[in-house]
């Protein structure tokens, strides 16, 4: 799934925890590094630093920071109903559930089209209050306990705890969650559900090392089922934190 710390095993049966770790977006980060652009001067018995830099270029490492020579196709209302009409289709066969957004991807440029009572919040992550709950948020430090279900750009469901068969138990600000994931479900209250979109800036991050092979939009529909304070407890020399 899309949300667990790199710190826990690359399977696909874990919760939107961060595979830093979870979340496009979606904020509730993992700062990914460019390499910078430099240029230098080489000479004949510099071979290492030849190399050094021959391996960087091939390797796509210094390529980020190149100006684009390319220009950028403008995209005509007939391809973007073009594409619109493509996402939807996919998204019947795959069952989504009603109301679910839809993804215009041409290339690397990503629209995200919803409709108006999705609210966009300045991280970029993307949400609708289903059901609005009662009671409080929860804080950094407290377990929440929620149902989840995970879905790609495609409408496919990626994860659910409802097909687990058990909800998933997580504390805040311990990067349990990708940050899209943790903004969302921080200001829910018990009884809430809530479809948030996570832009691929706010989710987990991806390369050889994790699960994630690209960065793509998630959305997921979150059902907060409860919050529990917790303590650390110490008991000679092992200690652990339960929540309760």
């Amino acid at each position: 799934m899309t949300f667990l710390s790199s710190s826990l095993p690359s399977t696909p049966n874990y919760f939107p925890c961060n595979t830093l770790v979870i979340h496009q977006s979606h904020g509730t980060s993992c700062p990914q590094t460019r390499a910078p652009s430099c240029a230098c001067q080489i000479d004949q018995g510099k071979m290492g630093r030849r190399l050094f830099f021959t391996f960087l270029a091939g390797s796509g490492a210094m390529s980020a920071a190149l100006p684009s020579s390319g220009k950028t196709k403008k995209q005509t209302p007939f391809d973007e109903r073009r594409l619109l009409e493509q996402n939807k289709r996919i998204q019947r066969e795959n069952n989504v559930p009603d109301d679910f957004p839809s993804f215009l991807r041409e290339g690397f440029q990503v629209r995200v089209v919803a409709p108006d009572y999705y609210v966009t919040r300045d991280s970029g992550l993307v949400l609708w209050d289903i059901a609005p709950g009662q009671g409080d948020c929860p804080k950094d430090g407290q377990q929440v306990t929620f149902h989840y279900v995970g879905y790609n750009e495609s409408g496919r469901r990626i994860d659910s705890t409802y097909l687990q068969g058990t909800p998933a138990k997580v504390r805040l600000g311990t990067n349990g969650l990708i940050p899209g994931f943790e903004e969302g479900i921080k200001d829910m209250k018990p009884g809430g559900k809530r479809r948030i979109i996570v832009p691929p800036e706010l989710g987990p991050p991806v390369g050889p090392s994790t699960f994630f092979s690209s960065k793509q939009y998630e959305v997921f529909d979150i059902e907060l089922l409860s919050i529990q304070d917790c303590t650390r407890r110490t008991i000679g020399f092992y200690s652990d934190v339960v929540c309760s």
